[in-house]
C-alpha cells in the first residue's frame, strides 16, 4: 500500500551559503531535488511547504539572546559563529523555515493528514546547543520538533533516533533530564563533537532515557541493521512512543568524505524499514525524519531515494534477511556494551 508521505523542500535552503571549504553546501540539496524530479519519484509524495518558525517556537529551546545573535546575521556578508560554523545573509532565514517546515511535517502527521515525512531542509540542526551554534548547525531543528510536539501538540512520549555518524550532542543535552523523551543514537566513536560515549544515560529523572551506541568504524548495512533491530526496536516498543523523529545523516555512507563507515544505499532503507515496522506496531506509523549530514552529494541522493522509497511504501525491504549478514562479532560488542549500562531500565 503507498502511503502519503509528506516531503518538506524549498529554494530557501539552498541560500544559506556558509563560505568555501564548508562541506554543507547547497548542491546537497540540489542533488536530492533533481533526484525528487526522476520518473520513479512522480506523483508518489505530497509537497509540505516550507513554513517560517516565529520566535517563541525556536526559544521554546534556543535563548532570547542567541536567537537575536542569529537574527543579526541577517543581510549581513559570512560572519564566523564559531570556528566551523557561519552563517551569510540567507542563513537566518534559511533556518527559520527549516524549523517551521519540519514542525509544519510534525502537526501534518501527528494530525493523520500525512503518514510520515521527511524534511529535506538545511542547515542541519542537531549539534545546535540552547545558546550555540556548532557543527554547521544554528537551530537544532529536532529538538525543536519534539519539544513542539511535546508543549503544542500535547503528546506524551517522544522517541528521537540519531543515525548521523557525528553524535548529535545538542539534541543529547536538550532532553537528558526528561523521561519523556527517549535518545537513541548510533554514531562512530572518535569523531566531532567528542561526546556520546555509552556512559552518557542521562541524568536525574532522565537516567537512562539516552541510549547511546559509539561504534568503530567499519560497520555497513547488516551491522546496523541488526543493531537497530537487537537494541532499539525492543526499547522503543517499552517505551511506546508516540511519535518517533529521526536526524537522519547520510555521512555513514562508505563513499562519505568525513566518515569511517560502509552504509550503502540498501542499508539506509533497511533501518528505515525497521523504524517504520516499529513505528506501525508504537505509534500507528507516526515517523518523521530531518535531513542532518551526508556530504558526498550523489551518494547522499541515492540514499534519501531509498529511504523515502521505504518510507512510501513502493518498497519493502526484508529486514531480517539484512541483519542476518551481520558481523556477530562487531554486532555482539555493541549490543553487549548497551545492555552492560542499560540493563536496569529496559528489557532487549
Amino acid at each position: 500500500m503507498v502511503l502519503k508521505t509528506g516531503i518538506v523542500k524549498g529554494d530557501i535552503f539552498l541560500k544559506h551559503t556558509p563560505g568555501d571549504g564548508c562541506p554543507d553546501t547547497p548542491k546537497r540539496l540540489t542533488s536530492i531535488y533533481s533526484m525528487l524530479n526522476d520518473p520513479d519519484m512522480q506523483d508518489i509524495f505530497v509537497d509540505v511547504g516550507p513554513k517560517k518558525a516565529e520566535q517563541e517556537t525556536v526559544t521554546l529551546f534556543h535563548t532570547h539572546e542567541y536567537f537575536k545573535k542569529i537574527a543579526e546575521t541577517k543581510g549581513k556578508n559570512l560572519i564566523a559563529l564559531t570556528g566551523d560554523t557561519h552563517a551569510c545573509k540567507d542563513s537566518f532565514n534559511a533556518a527559520l523555515y527549516a524549523a517551521g517546515g519540519l514542525l509544519k511535517a510534525i502537526s501534518q502527521v501527528a494530525a493523520k493528514n500525512l503518514d510520515n515525512a521527511f524534511a529535506l531542509i538545511r542547515p542541519p540542526g542537531h549539534h545546535a546547543e540552547k545558546s550555540r551554534a556548532m557543527g554547521y548547525c544554528l537551530f537544532n531543528h529536532i529538538v525543536l520538533g519534539a519539544m513542539f510536539a511535546q508543549k503544542i501538540l500535547k503528546l506524551g512520549r517522544i522517541l528521537i533516533i540519531d543515525w548521523d555518524v557525528h553524535h548529535g550532542n545538542g539534541t543529547q543535552h536538550a532532553f537528558e533530564r526528561d523521561p519523556n523523551v527517549l535518545f537513541f543514537s548510533v554514531h562512530q566513536a572518535g569523531l566531532f563533537p567528542g561526546t556520546g560515549f555509552f556512559t552518557e544515560t542521562g541524568l536525574g529523572p532522565g537516567e537512562g532515557y539516552t541510549i547511546n551506541l559509539p561504534i568503530p568504524k567499519g560497520y555497513g548495512d547488516a551491522e546496523y541493521t541488526a543493531i537497530f533491530e537487537s537494541l532499539l526496536a525492543p526499547v522503543a516498543q517499552q517505551f511506546a512512543p508516540e511519535l518517533i523523529l529521526v536526524s537522519a545523516g547520510f555521512d555513514t555512507h562508505k563513499d562519505d568524505p568525513l566518515g569511517g563507515m560502509l552504509m550503502t544505499a540498501s542499508g539506509f532503507a533497511a533501518i528505515t524499514a525497521s523504524i517504520k515496522r516499529t513505528a506501525d506496531k508504537v505509534c500507528g506509523g507516526k515517523m518523521v525524519m530531518s535531513l542532518e549530514g551526508g556530504y558526498n552529494c550523489d551518494a547522499l541522493s541515492r540514499a534519501v531515494k531509498a529511504v523515502l522509497k521505504e518510507m512510501a511504501g513502493i518498497t519493502c525491504c526484508d529486514v531480517n534477511a539484512m541483519a542476518a549478514e551481520a558481523n556477530k562479532k562487531k554486532v555482539d560488542f555493541v549490543v553487549r556494551r548497551t545492555i552492560e549500562v542499560h540493563r536496569h531500565l529496559w528489557n532487549f
